[in-house]
């Protein structure tokens, strides 16, 4: 499909008339727009559901960008500056062409992201207040560009934060450090910690679900 500047799936919902929610899914490093979809299935089916694929390959997936590892290895891995601002612009750039292609409600968009994905949803909520209205982040991280951004529109926005206590990749602690700074721009912020390495537990995902149900 190509009506979006990014690759994607789009489910439409099954209840409702008019206008409705949507959610935008934005998958980890190494993974394709089909990663996160057993996730969404679990959603209400009152929502659009948009799966968008990052724009560059990384052997059989993709990564919407890559590593600077300069300040010491992967867990002090930082977004190469110039992909990040590159995949923040076309996702902002995807979900204004659904808009245009799809009856989405425009004032009720959320984001759902794992690892990259968590990180590129959390800051485009920082970047782009006014357009998503809420946010999972499962085992990402707050990247230094965005971290000392203090938009005025953030407070009280849903921000659901997950973090693994055995995640290897991205460990809990970069985790913890994202949601207590929304918690000092005033975002309404839910942080768990589960018992999981770098993946999604069943806990973590009804929990998720139960965020989500609450934005319809």
């Amino acid at each position: 499909m190509t009506a979006l500047p990014l690759e994607y799936v789009h489910i439409e919902p099954e209840t409702g008339d008019g206008p409705a929610p949507a959610v935008f899914v934005l998958h980890g490093r190494g993974a394709n727009e089909q990663d996160l979809l057993p996730i969404a299935a679990e959603l209400p089916d009152s929502f659009h559901i948009i799966s968008l694929r990052a724009p560059d390959r990384l052997q059989d997936g993709y990564t919407w960008y890559e590593l600077d590892l300069s300040s010491g290895g992967l867990h002090q891995s930082q977004p190469d500056p110039v992909d990040f601002e590159r995949s923040l612009g076309l996702v902002v750039d995807s979900v204004e062409a659904a808009l245009e292609e799809y009856d989405l409600d425009a004032d009720r968009i959320g984001l759902l992201g794992f690892s990259q994905g968590a990180i590129t949803s959390m800051s485009l909520l920082l970047e782009s207040p006014t357009r998503f209205q809420w946010v999972v982040a499962l085992h990402g991280y707050l990247p230094a560009s965005h971290r000392e951004l203090e938009p005025d529109r953030v407070a009280d926005k849903p921000v659901f934060i997950a973090a693994g206590s055995a995640d290897q990749i991205i460990p809990a602690a970069r985790t913890e450090a994202a949601a207590e700074r929304f918690t000092q721009l005033g975002a309404a912020v839910e942080y768990n910690v589960y018992n999981t390495p770098h993946g999604v537990s069943n806990g973590e995902l009804a929990d998720l679900v139960s965020f989500v149900e609450a934005q319809q």
